[in-house]
């Protein structure tokens, strides 16, 4: 009687509310058309560092198919590889802490972000990564990788401790010159397994983190 009596409490508005209130999957729905919509009428805008369309899809596949939910991004640009992760953790629960050093790209990465609807699911901080990397106490399951190339071995040096197992580490541009030592030393460290996927963009090293 009391359960009924509170539904009868109830305004005629709150009871459609309630009843037609959209579930999970609904709201979901809801956003992945968002940011389908926003990444169609930006396609082809990208510009300075920001991945290709093929690149950010692996990204938000490989996090979606593992259900990772504690992401760093190193290198924003203007957000278009952060929108795919951050599209991706609105799917797992997650959010991603994504750093730049660049004011002018930072801002402009909010705002997409938050033109795209997911703005909830980053943490977006503006700084030398040099510095805030090593400032970060994670832990992380996944990482992407894309800033200055110079840095690679001692980014990853400063992250992999805080790497839980089975989490991946991304790192963007392998084919490029120069990223050979880099390679080498990826795969020199018998804590992770490292995989070259050659078939995206310009090469994509993906180090994952051996169980204990």
């Amino acid at each position: 009687m009391r359960a009924r009596a509170g539904l009868v409490g109830l305004s005629f508005l709150s009871v459609v509310a309630f009843v037609f209130a959209p579930t999970p999957s609904a709201a979901q729905g809801s956003l992945d058309a968002r940011v389908e919509a926003f990444l169609q009428a930006h396609r082809g805008r990208w510009r300075g560092w920001n991945v290709p369309p093929r690149d950010g899809r692996f990204l938000h596949d490989m996090i979606v198919e593992n259900g990772y939910t504690r992401a760093l991004e190193i290198g924003t640009s203007t957000g278009h590889s952060t929108i795919w992760i951050a599209w991706a953790m609105s799917k797992t629960g997650g959010k991603v802490i994504t750093l730049e050093i660049d004011e002018g790209r930072h801002r402009q990465a909010v705002e997409n972000l938050r033109e795209a609807g997911l703005a909830d699911f980053v943490d977006a901080r503006l700084g030398d990564a040099h510095e805030l990397v090593k400032t970060l106490e994670g832990p992380f399951d996944f990482v992407f990788s894309d800033a200055d190339k110079g840095w690679y071995t001692q980014y990853f040096i400063d992250v992999a401790p805080k790497m839980v197992p089975g989490g991946c580490y991304t790192s963007h541009n392998i084919d490029m010159w120069g990223m050979g030592e880099y390679v080498e030393y990826l795969r020199s460290r018998s804590d992770f397994e490292t995989t070259i996927e050659d078939d995206q963009t310009s090469g994509i090293a993906v180090t994952c983190r051996r169980g204990d």
